[in-house]
C-alpha cells in the first residue's frame, strides 16, 4: 500500500475510531491494591505506523516501535484520559498493568499520546491502550488498514481494493471509507435535530425583524404629526433617524438580555449535541447577540428613514 502513487503512510489496526465498535478489557494497575478499582480500557493493536497515519500526537515517552515485536518485553501506550485519572502528578513512564484482575502478562507503559473518539461521541472519554499484534495474546479476527493520502483519500479506493488482493486474492474487504465519511455517520442521528433547530433560529430571526420592523412602522404613524412638529421646528433629518432607531435598539437590548438568560437555561439540554465547544461559549454568544443587533437595526432603519421623509408643512396643514 505504501508504494501506492497518492499513499503517504499506511498502517492497521484491530479498533478503528468511530466506526462504532467497542473492544473493552479490565485493566489492573500494578500498584492498585484492590483490581476492581481500575475499570476497562478500550484495546488498540496497532502498528507502529498508525499514530503518524492516524496523527495522533504524543505527549510523553515514546510511541511503539519495532523494539515491540514477539518475544520482546511487553510495552502499550495509553492517552491522556487513563493518565490523568490513574496516574495523577505523577509520571505513568515505566508503570505496570495487565489485562484482567489476578492473570495475564504485565505490559510496560512507555508512552502517552492524545485522547481520540471512539462512539458515541457525546460519551465520557474512554481509558485508551495501545500495543502491537504481535504482544497480544490472541490473533485479531480482523483488522483495519488505515491509509494516509496527499490529495482525495477516496480516488484511492481502487489502489487500496488492488494492494489488499495482490497479496491475496481470497482475503474480504468489508468496506471503504474516509474519516469524514466515518465521523459523518457517527454524527447522522443528531444532523436532523440540528436541522430542526437552525429551522426554528431563522425563523425567529426572521420573526424578531418583522415584529420590530412593524413595531416601529406603527410608532411613525402615530407619531408622524409629531414627527412633523419636530421637523418643523428645526430637527434635522438625522436627529428623526436617530430617535426612530434609539426607540427600536432599546427594544432590540431587552430582547437580547430577556434571551441570553433564557439560552444559557436551554443550553443544558442541547450540552450533548455539542463537540468542543462549551455549552457556554462566549463566541457563540457574541456572534448571535452581533447578528441580532444588526438584523435589528436593518429593521429599524426602513421606517426610521420613512419617517425622516415626513413633510413638516403636510404635517401642520393636516392639523
Amino acid at each position: 500500500m505504501r508504494q501506492q502513487p497518492g499513499v503517504k503512510d499506511a498502517a492497521f489496526t484491530s479498533l478503528l475510531p468511530l466506526n462504532g465498535e467497542i473492544d473493552n478489557y479490565g485493566v489492573h494497575v500494578e500498584s492498585d491494591a484492590d483490581p476492581r478499582d481500575d475499570g476497562a480500557a478500550l484495546r488498540y493493536a496497532v502498528t507502529p505506523e498508525y499514530f503518524g497515519v492516524m496523527d495522533i500526537p504524543l505527549r510523553r515517552g515514546r510511541l511503539l516501535d519495532a523494539r515491540d515485536g514477539a518475544g520482546a518485553p511487553r510495552a502499550v501506550v495509553i492517552n491522556e484520559s487513563f493518565a490523568r485519572r490513574k496516574f495523577a502528578g505523577e509520571d505513568p513512564i515505566g508503570r505496570r498493568l495487565r489485562f484482567g484482575a489476578e492473570e495475564g502478562d504485565w505490559y510496560s507503559i512507555v508512552g502517552v499520546v492524545s485522547d481520540v473518539k471512539q462512539s458515541p461521541l457525546d460519551g465520557e472519554q474512554p481509558d485508551q491502550i495501545y500495543l502491537t499484534p504481535p504482544q497480544w495474546h490472541w490473533v485479531d479476527g480482523s483488522m483495519s488498514l488505515v491509509v494516509r493520502a496527499r490529495g482525495d483519500a477516496a480516488a484511492l479506493a481502487p489502489a487500496i481494493r488492488s494492494a489488499i488482493w495482490s497479496v491475496d486474492r481470497d482475503i474480504p474487504i468489508s468496506g471503504v471509507a474516509t474519516m469524514g465519511e466515518l465521523a459523518d455517520r457517527a454524527l447522522s442521528d443528531r444532523h436532523f435535530a440540528l436541522i430542526l433547530f437552525e429551522a426554528f433560529g431563522l425563523s425567529a430571526l426572521a420573526l424578531a425583524a418583522i415584529g420590530i420592523y412593524g413595531v416601529l412602522s406603527v410608532s411613525v404613524t402615530e407619531r408622524t404629526r409629531e414627527i412633523g412638529v419636530r421637523a418643523a421646528l428645526g430637527a434635522s433629518a438625522g436627529t428623526i433617524v436617530r430617535m426612530v432607531l434609539r426607540i427600536g435598539m432599546k427594544l432590540t437590548a431587552v430582547g437580547i438580555a430577556v434571551g441570553l438568560i433564557a439560552a444559557t437555561i436551554a443550553s443544558r439540554a442541547v450540552a450533548s449535541m455539542l463537540f468542543g465547544v462549551s455549552r457556554l461559549d462566549p463566541a457563540t454568544y457574541l456572534g448571535v447577540v452581533l447578528l441580532l443587533c444588526v438584523v435589528s437595526f436593518v429593521a429599524c432603519a426602513l421606517p426610521a428613514l420613512r419617517a425622516a421623509r415626513v413633510d413638516p408643512a403636510s404635517t401642520l396643514k393636516a392639523m
